[in-house]
Order: C-alpha cells, then structure tokens, then sequence
C-alpha cells in the first residue's frame, strides 16, 4: 500500500510516499480501507516534533472507509462495516490498521469524506461546546479562527445552543465565511483590538468564554475580551506555544479561569467515545452543523497539503485521498 513516511521531523519535505506492507488485524484490531483521510495541524505540530513521537512513522490520527478485515475479539464491527477513528497513528495511507474500541460506526447519513474531516474537529467542538464550560442560551462567546476547521462546526453547535458567537479571523475574506457558519459578529484581528471590541459588543463586560486556538499571537487579546472569572481555553498554538504565564495576572485579570484542553481527556473510554460521536453526527445529520471540505489533495501530495496548512491558506476542513 502507499503510505506517507517520516524518519526524522522538520518541515514538510520529511514527508516521504512510500510502498509498504500491508498489516494484518490483531487482537481486538480491525483494518480499514481508507476512503479518505484526515487533515489535522496536530499533524505538523507532530512533524515538526512540538508534540514527540516515535519514529519512523506514518502520520494520521484520522481516517474512514470500509473495514475489510478483523481480528481477534473483535464484536463491534464486522466486514464491510463502515468505520472512522482520530486517535491512531498511520492514517496517511491507504489502509490503516486500529484498535476497535477507539473507531466508531459511520451513519449512512455520513460519507466517508465527511467522517475523516469532521470526527477530530467535531469531537473536538462537542466537548467545547457542551462539556467544557456550563454556557446557556443567550451567553455570548469569542472563537478564535472562527473559519478554521474546528471553528466553523464550534461555531455552528454554539449557534444551535442559542449562544451568540463573537468570531476573530485573520483575514478579511474569511470574515464573509464565518458569518455563513454562525458568527453573530466577526472582527479581524490582524487589523482591529480584539479585546476592545469584544467589550464594545457585550456593554463594557467581556465574554465568559474565549475559545482560542491560534496561540501566541492572539494569548493577550484573549485575556484582555474575558468578563470577570472568565475562562480561556486555549486549545492550540497555530501561531506558537503561549509563554508562560503568571498566576497573579489572572487573578489581576478579574479572577479569570486558564485550561489548556486535551480532546483524549474527554474521550477517554469507548461509551464517552460512543457519546460524542453520536451527538456530532447526529447535529450533521439534521444539518444543524454543515461539514466545509474545501480542499482535498491526493495522499501523495501530503507535502503540500502542509504547506497550504501552515500557511493558514486553507478554510474548513482539508482531506487527503487515497
């Protein structure tokens, strides 16, 4: 099978298409052809090395297509099931070998292109929206990279949950786009004071809720939009790692909240797993939140499926097609 390499981290180059062998299932493991494959910046936060891995190895964490065979133990799907998962390695190849507990069953309502761009992001914005802070309806909030991959399907679950989303975007023609995918309010902050417009909109009081997941660059504004014991999650460094940071300067801030999420922390089992993709594909389905593909390339183009990433050339959600 064809599958995408890297011996060493660095820059896109490392990425090297490569025929490998094809694996058998294990024990409690099935095998997926993949109809298409995930596109995630955790991906080159792992090629670059800020998130270590061993190596040599297949990167992926995200993939779906038709299981086409089992191992061992395995009940929960069968041959010819349809299957998805984002927390294994190997997923920039054709076939990708997984453990069963950590895959879910694809709906029908769901294509194999959706599932592998959707199922990180969208367990991802599940547990923003739902889990992380008790927000109701009529709460205003700000996202980050409001027309990012994570941020059009966070945007639109906080819409259908009656919130009022504050998006930030870093260039002006994403701002149209954010507004389409439920942005009440859209500021560029490349170009505008972030905090100082979040005030204006919320009557001089801030958001309980900033979802940041640009990093550096954005850490400060982020602080500076929070209401008093605001939370801040930050859940990215597309612009770099945050600094270090100082306890007394939340406490100067208003009293205000830090968590630096993990999605795994929150899918840490197959029933919590089970949960979450069944209310993201279930807010798909009703077309509560609509899934933006808007770039695919060929899985031997992986390279510059990167630089396009890092770029931050892309909207929506990126898939690689064996």
């Amino acid at each position: 099978m064809l599958a995408i390499r890297m011996s060493a981290t660095g820059g896109p180059e490392v990425l090297t298409p490569t025929d490998t062998p094809l694996s058998a299932p294990g024990p409690g493991e099935i095998q997926i052809k993949h109809g298409a494959c995930g596109l995630n910046y955790i991906d080159i936060y792992q090629r670059s090395g800020l998130y270590p891995m061993p190596l040599p190895a297949t990167l992926g964490l995200e993939g779906a297509g038709a299981v086409t065979a089992i191992g061992e133990g395995v009940n929960r799907f069968k041959v010819g099931d349809r299957a998805a998962y984002c927390s294994s390695l190997g997923g920039y190849a054709e076939y990708n070998v997984v453990k069963a507990d950590r895959a879910v069953q694809i709906p029908d309502t769901i294509t194999d292109e959706i599932a592998a761009a959707v199922l990180l992001k969208g367990l991802t914005a599940e547990f923003l929206a739902r889990r992380i802070w008790p927000l109701e309806a009529g709460d205003t909030v700000l996202v980050h990279a409001a027309a990012g991959g994570v941020g059009l399907i966070l945007c639109q679950w906080l819409n259908r949950l009656g919130i009022r989303v504050i998006g930030a975007v870093g260039a002006v023609e994403k701002m149209t786009l954010a507004r389409q995918y439920g942005c009440a309010d859209v500021i560029n902050y490349r170009e505008e004071d972030v905090g100082a417009r979040v005030r204006s909109m919320t009557g001089g009081l801030g958001v309980p809720v900033v979802y940041d997941s640009v990093g550096a660059a954005t850490f400060d504004a982020s602080l500076a939009s929070l209401k008093r014991r605001g939370l801040l999650v930050s859940f990215g460094n597309a612009s770099g790692p945050v600094p270090a940071i100082a306890p007394l300067r939340l406490s100067q801030g208003g009293s205000l909240f830090l968590t630096r999420p993990t999605l795994f922390d929150y899918i840490p089992d197959t029933a919590s797993l089970d949960s979450a993709a069944k209310a993201l594909f279930g807010v798909i389905s009703e077309g509560a939140v609509k899934v933006l593909i808007a770039q695919r390339f060929a899985l031997s183009d992986a390279a510059k499926a990167h630089i396009a990433l890092s770029a931050r050339e892309t909207v929506g959600a990126s898939v690689l097609i064996p």
